[in-house]
């Protein structure tokens, strides 16, 4: 698609979002409290820079922030935690330098920054709020002075049907009300913004697409090399040599989530990938398998029962529109030999369809009317509509429950034990959109897993109507299930996620762990299908030393973290686990739920005996970086030579929704809620 079609396409998303989110949307920003009438910092500079290469993508986060004011002041940063991402390096600038944070356990980060702040020397601190947010506090910014923080956090990539995603979150998922009370937000860059993204894939990439950003400029360097880049990009580099030559800079609201879509080649093969680190010396190395299937999985021909389950909750107030339009998009690719059910909740449970009906243009019509003219109140019962919708699934039929919310449960049954009790009493797959940021995500991809079903999240700069659409056509396959990755011929140990569960129709495994020596291996992948075993295997080679990806290291530990949290989670405190996490987060240098990152000047570092772990790991990083950036793209695909699907075996299917049906729906469906906000 040319230049002038995409930006046409953008500016439609751009309406609509704007029109549906305007009045109502949170931003992520620098927050004041309004205790004391303390008045507002100002954020001079925001600047992201992203690189999604060997499997993950890495965002580098850059701000500064002001104080026009006579008073010292402490300046509180917030943003929703992004899908999956480990912080790795909080660097803050003291007297004129960066330094970089390390970890310490939670409640001695804040006791030394709270030390340092009360005796009036620069600290920074960053700190996770569970599920919802990294709050960064930073003091004291002085009169009439600005800051500067540097944050880096690292995330697994995945892709579905051929379609990868990208999310920077920057809006406020509204869920904590106590929050919003207490604070007051501060979302405006005043002089400085820049969004880059370079994308260096081993595969080849079609497209890329950012739905609500119609002022991006792509550039395609080649099919694995693509670049994007939107804000005031020249103003950066201005005010990093020093010379803002006089002009005036343009200001930006972080009140929009930044959604990057792109869409990998038609045709490629299903592969088995493999991702190593292991230093000179080391024993141990840490590896990402990737394992795209290409096995095409049969259309199932009976028909199913459809449980819409949908929050109308008083926190899905910008989000609702959204909901209603992708249940629509959702109904509308049923087969007619299916039957659907609505259930809503907020503080209680209200059944829209009384039963279940067939899927028609006249119910899908009449019910997607009756859900337009509701408004969202109250508070979240999510217990009460999950055993709603189970108690009326039909034994006789195969059944899938869909759950939209926020997630964030605060009515009636709140405990995550009695969720996952509900869900062993059913043998039916639940499959659950997570929507806006700060939603409680451990909760509901836990659910999705242990259903066998899967969990999808949705910014609000989504287009939850193709995300729906993906999900009716995976359902309408076979899928694997008690899905196992098994190794030989070298010692593996310590995978992380321990369960994979279920595998639908172009999604992907992506697995970590650790390996001892080195030279060639074999990895099984099986599962069952229709009660039927198959099993696929690839050779693989481990190498005795490779340096090139030191991010491995926490990414591993992030997934075996998560483990961790899910079976704290579900079974209740365990202070074994909840130690394991604190010990893996201080070996790894990571900010978790137990442990936060502190900066203070070098020399309280040395006067505190705090070692410069992190420091160390942050340098190594960096170079790795610089030198991939110098490199060629580079292949990591393991069975070329003896393909573990086939020769004739395909990742992403054609037919059906596919990559190019799915990727077709995400480009009409602003156009499609444009012609009908007309039409109304």
């Amino acid at each position: 698609m040319n230049f002038l079609s995409r930006t046409i396409s953008g500016t439609v998303a751009g309406l609509i979002v704007s029109a549906l989110f305007s009045a109502t949307v949170h931003a992520a920003g620098l927050m004041t409290p309004v205790r004391g009438n303390l008045p507002q910092l100002s954020i001079r500079e925001h600047h992201v820079d992203v690189v999604i290469e060997d499997g993950y993508a890495i965002t580098t986060v850059e701000q500064v922030f002001a104080n026009p004011h006579d008073d010292a002041l402490e300046a509180i940063y917030s943003f929703p935690v992004p899908q999956k991402a480990a912080v790795g390096e909080f660097t803050y600038w003291i007297d004129g330098k960066p330094v970089t944070g390390e970890v310490l356990e939670k409640q001695a980060a804040r006791d030394l920054y709270e030390q340092e702040k009360a005796q009036g020397r620069q600290a920074a601190l960053t700190e996770k709020d569970e599920y919802r947010t990294f709050d960064i506090s930073v003091y004291p910014v002085l009169p009439n002075n600005d800051v500067r923080i540097r944050l880096v956090y690292i995330q697994p990539v995945h892709t579905d049907l051929g379609i990868g995603r990208y999310v920077y979150p920057l809006q406020e998922g509204g869920v904590d009300e106590r929050r919003m009370n207490f604070w007051t937000y501060n979302s405006t860059v005043e002089e400085a913004f820049s969004f880059n993204l370079q994308m260096r894939s081993s595969y080849p990439v079609d497209e890329f697409r950012l739905p609500a950003h119609p002022q991006v400029m792509v550039q395609e360097q080649s099919p694995q090399d693509w670049r994007l880049s939107f804000g005031n990009q020249q103003a950066k580099d201005s005010i990093e040599e020093g010379d803002t030559g006089g002009q005036v800079l343009a200001s930006h609201n972080l009140d929009e989530d930044i959604v990057v879509y792109w869409r990998h080649a038609q045709g490629l093969p299903g592969a088995v990938d493999l991702v190593t680190h292991r230093e000179e010396g080391e024993k141990r190395g840490t590896f990402m398998l990737t394992v795209t299937p290409g096995d095409d999985l049969g259309l199932l021909e009976q028909g199913r029962d459809w449980v819409f389950v949908l929050d109308y909750s008083g926190s899905m107030a910008g989000k609702y529109q959204t909901l209603v339009e992708g249940v629509r998009e959702g109904l509308d690719k049923l087969s007619e030999r299916d039957r659907f059910q609505i259930i809503l909740f907020n503080n209680g449970v209200r059944e829209v369809t009384s039963g279940y009906v067939p899927v028609n243009q006249q119910n899908v019509e009449r019910y997607i009317r009756e859900l337009e003219a509701i408004t969202p109140d109250g508070g979240t019962n999510l217990y009460a509509g999950l055993q709603r919708g189970y108690r009326l699934l039909d034994a006789d039929r195969p059944s899938a429950v869909i759950l939209v919310t926020d997630g964030v449960a605060n009515v009636g049954v709140t405990e995550r034990k009695d969720f996952l009790r509900l869900l062993e009493k059913h043998d039916v797959r639940l499959f659950s959109f997570v929507m806006g940021n700060s939603a409680n995500r451990p909760l509901l991809e836990g659910m999705a897993t242990l259903s066998n079903g899967f969990s999808v999240n949705v910014s609000n700069n989504d287009d939850i109507g193709g995300l729906l659409v993906q999900a009716a056509d995976k359902l309408k396959y076979e899928s694997y299930r008690d899905v196992e990755v098994k190794f030989s011929g070298i010692k593996v140990k310590e995978l992380a996620p321990e369960r994979i569960g279920s595998l639908y129709r172009g999604q992907q495994i992506i697995l970590f762990g650790h390996y001892w020596g080195d030279g060639p291996a074999k990895v099984t992948v099986g599962g069952k299908v229709l009660g039927e075993n198959r099993t696929y295997t690839s050779e693989l080679d481990f190498p005795k030393v490779m340096e090139r990806n030191p991010e491995l290291e926490r990414l591993w530990a992030y997934a075996a973290i998560e483990d961790l949290q899910n079976r704290i989670d579900y079974l209740g405190t365990d202070a074994d686990s909840r130690q394991a996490i604190t010990d893996i987060a201080l070996e790894y240098d990571l900010v978790t739920n137990y442990t936060s990152m502190i900066v203070v000047a070098e020399d309280v570092f040395e006067a505190q005996g705090i070692d410069r772990s992190n420091k160390t790991r942050v340098e190594e990083e960096a170079s790795a970086r610089k030198q991939r950036a110098a490199q060629p793209v580079k292949a990591h695909r393991q069975d070329s030579t003896t393909p573990a699907f086939g020769n004739s075996s395909r990742a992403y299917p054609s037919n059906g929704a596919g990559s190019v049906g799915l990727f077709g729906v995400l480009l009409l469906l602003p156009l499609l809620l444009l012609t009908r906000s007309r039409r109304a």
